[in-house]
């Protein structure tokens, strides 16, 4: 019989993970019954009952395991390499605020049967924040324009994926990685299956804008280099206008002496302009630097504690 590994990042989710386990498991009773469940969280240094919570299913279930972070070692590190240790034929990604329907993961093991080696879940509309929801679309139309790669829109993560593709994951020596873009880049036989979000039921969302802000920009500068090349061909254009305006503005004061007055309007204008440019894109360029920064030191993904009704350490990924 395959296994089906369920890997659910948590972070004080305590009101979540009895509903977490409830749900899955029935969805393996009544729907996946030829299969066999193992429900696995990677907890990111929960400060509430979460562990307690887990640790007490898993003595209760063998079925629910368990991977405890020594730190908060940040949510795309911590899901990524949960994934990474998946121990079943195949790993379903699923998240605790349970706004993505387990129900959904029946049609991602049909579409994996049927020899999808990544199935993925597309959100087409949602019950969250209808602004949130906006918002997220824009981000992702704008990746995909300037991405590398092909990028997914509307995905979270959200999806199954083969023992080839954890395998895959295995190999990938980067401490920051980024899961969306490896999924489209690779390049395996991929299955997209629409849903419609569910709002979060309980408890509150533990992504501020800052948290939401960081993603962005790992996506952004992991897979586009147009944003800096853009910088580029901004400031040369902008030089060459300089140059143009510096020739005329001198050609008016020679041929027009006394009348002609430049101002200190125009000179403030223009030198609030030009730094606000410079500004945007020292940001962007020290956002370049701090992930290249980052990649350089070689921190590894996940520092473990503790792991519960699992083997090993599996793969060659950093821990």
């Amino acid at each position: 019989m395959k296994v089906i590994t369920v890997v659910v990042p948590t972070y004080n989710e305590e009101i979540n993970i009895e509903d977490i386990y409830k749900r899955v498991k029935a969805l393996f009773e009544e729907r996946l019954c030829n299969y066999t469940m193992q429900l696995m969280f990677i907890d990111n240094f929960s400060t509430d009952r979460t562990r307690e919570l887990i640790e007490a299913l898993a003595r209760k279930d063998n079925h629910v395991s368990a991977i405890f972070n020594s730190a908060n070692m940040g949510f795309s590190k911590s899901m990524y390499y949960g994934l990474s240790q998946a121990e079943g034929d195949c790993a379903v990604l699923m998240f605790a605020d349970m706004q993505d329907p387990p129900e959904v993961v029946e049609k991602f093991v049909k579409a994996w049967e049927a020899g999808y080696k990544i199935v993925i879940g597309i959100k087409t509309k949602s019950r969250e924040s209808k602004i949130k929801y906006f918002l997220r679309g824009c981000y992702y139309k704008f990746i995909s324009k300037i991405s590398d790669i092909d990028h997914i829109e509307q995905f979270d993560g959200f999806g199954l994926y083969d023992r080839a593709f954890i395998d895959v994951l295995n190999t990938v020596d980067d401490p920051l990685p980024y899961l969306r873009g490896m999924i489209a880049e690779f390049g395996y036989k991929r299955k997209q299956i629409e849903y419609e979000q569910e709002t979060r039921k309980k408890g509150t969302s533990k992504f501020n804008f800052l948290r939401l802000y960081d993603l962005a920009m790992l996506g952004l500068t992991s897979s586009s280099k147009l944003l800096m090349r853009f910088a580029t061909f901004l400031g040369g254009a902008m030089a060459l206008i300089s140059v143009v305006i510096a020739i005329v503005t001198m050609v008016l004061k020679i041929t027009h002496w006394d009348s002609y007055h430049v101002g200190t309007a125009a000179i403030l204008v223009g030198i609030f302009l030009i730094g606000a440019v410079q500004l945007i894109f020292l940001g962007i360029l020290g956002e370049y630097l701090v992930n290249v920064n980052i990649r350089v030191m070689r921190h590894p993904l996940v520092v473990e504690e503790k792991r519960i009704n699992m083997k090993e350490k599996a793969g060659n990924i950093n821990s």
